[in-house]
């Protein structure tokens, strides 16, 4: 098989795994807030779950990485939804014996399916032209669309499920998401196949030069800090304002077919849109699409700042569409200018570090949402927001005043790297 048909078909494998993927993330997402509120009795429970999904994903990122460079995509793919379907078992077991912390346990696991869904955009990279390397992320990305947006949409028949098998109904939607993680990681187990070229580092390589030196490293470069800094923190933005909308939105009064409508809408502009921000990433360059990703951050968050009293449905579903507007172009502009900026040997174990630090910091952004909104409400879950744009869009700016550094500049780093003791990560 040539490596152009071999590149073809493990995209469509991806794609097929994005899809359930999608499905199950966003069925727990919808209603993993207002169940977590309901067992633990204070809405301010409701951000820890999603705490402990991101903390979850932050976890296993690393891992992954590591899995892919000595064993290939498919087996850290297949592992991460593997351990995701864990978590929701674990979650319908939390609901029915109306354990919190056994719930939150649950989303640690569930989070997984998160950490391997995001590596499947590199995995898509893997093998394909550099010129169509941005549209070959984004496919696999936008691939999510389909699943996301139903998955909320079935919380109100999940709801019936979970009735009709005994479960808390609430617990119900994660029936498919157990169902769907399941199959996900079969379909990539049995049909991904390792491209001749997939990302891997010799022995050598692998045990010097672990996350944490891979981010020392590329410290030193401001683009790819920038990449390290849209990336992570256009997750935390996204994830600190969406896991409290339907909180929010609940405490209006708002039925639960509406609030699903609304992250259906949010989750379409995460990804329906992937293809176009892929497609100007290789037309006009990764740094132009995060810095238009800063620019539709900071008018979802002005919207969502100034519908927060009222919580509009009509209103939160446009300011919610451009929060997922502004993830999508600064997680496909902030990758692929991560991979732009790191030398082949750095770039593994930098995908790890990457998607470690944005499911770290949507974990503290989801930590902290709760409690804002209790104590202030949803205008200030908003500010808390803009608090991580503008040092994002500073450090931006900086890169724009600094010429690019060569790969073979990083690779002279990497090389007297190599004198010194391993980090071990």
């Amino acid at each position: 098989m040539s490596t152009t048909s071999l590149q073809r078909r493990n995209q469509g494998v991806l794609v097929v795994g994005q899809l359930l993927s999608g499905v199950g993330v966003a069925s727990g997402v919808a209603v993993g807030g207002i169940l977590a509120a309901e067992l633990a009795g204070t809405t301010a429970a409701s951000g820890f779950v999603q705490t402990a999904s991101a903390l979850g994903a932050g976890l296993v990122a690393v891992p992954l990485a590591n899995l892919a460079v000595r064993a290939g995509r498919r087996w850290a793919l297949s592992t991460g939804f593997a351990l995701g379907a864990v978590g929701a078992a674990l979650v319908l077991l939390a609901a029915m014996l109306g354990q919190f912390w056994l719930m939150a346990a649950g989303m640690l696991f569930f989070g997984s399916a998160t950490a391997a869904g995001l590596q499947a955009r590199y995995a898509a990279v893997d093998g394909a032209p550099p010129e169509k390397a941005g549209r070959a992320m984004a496919i696999v990305i936008w691939a999510t669309t389909v699943g996301s947006v139903a998955g909320p949409n079935l919380s109100a028949p999940g709801r019936l499920i979970g009735i009709r098998l005994g479960l808390v109904p609430l617990s119900g939607p994660f029936v498919f998401s157990l169902i769907a993680f399941v199959t996900a990681a079969l379909v990539i187990a049995v049909f991904f196949l390792t491209p001749p070229r997939a990302p891997a580092a010799p022995a050598k390589l692998t045990k010097q030069h672990g996350a944490w030196r891979a981010l020392r490293l590329a410290s030193h470069n401001p683009r790819a800090l920038f990449a390290l800094a849209a990336v992570t923190g256009g997750h935390a933005i996204m994830v600190g304002v969406m896991v409290m909308t339907p909180v929010a939105m609940n405490a209006h009064g708002h039925a639960l077919e509406i609030i699903g409508i609304v992250i259906s809408l949010h989750i379409l502009g995460m990804y329906a849109a992937s293809p176009v921000f892929g497609w100007l990433v290789d037309k006009l360059g990764a740094m132009p699409v995060v810095f238009i990703g800063c620019g539709v951050f900071l008018a979802a968050i002005t919207l969502g700042a100034v519908t927060s009293d009222s919580s509009n449905p009509v209103m939160m579903s446009l300011a919610l569409t451009m929060l997922g507007l502004g993830w999508s172009a600064c997680l496909i502009g902030g990758s692929s200018l991560l991979n732009q900026s790191a030398p082949e040997e750095l770039r593994v174990p930098l995908q790890g570090a990457n998607d470690m630090m944005m499911n770290f910091g949507a974990a503290a952004m989801a930590a902290l949402a709760g409690p804002v909104l209790t104590l202030g409400g949803f205008f200030w879950v908003n500010m808390m927001a803009l608090a991580v744009l503008v040092p994002m869009v500073l450090l931006g700016l900086r890169a724009l005043r600094t010429a690019p550094k060569p790969a073979g500049e990083l690779r002279s780093l990497v090389e007297v790297g190599d004198n010194d003791a391993s980090d071990g990560v």
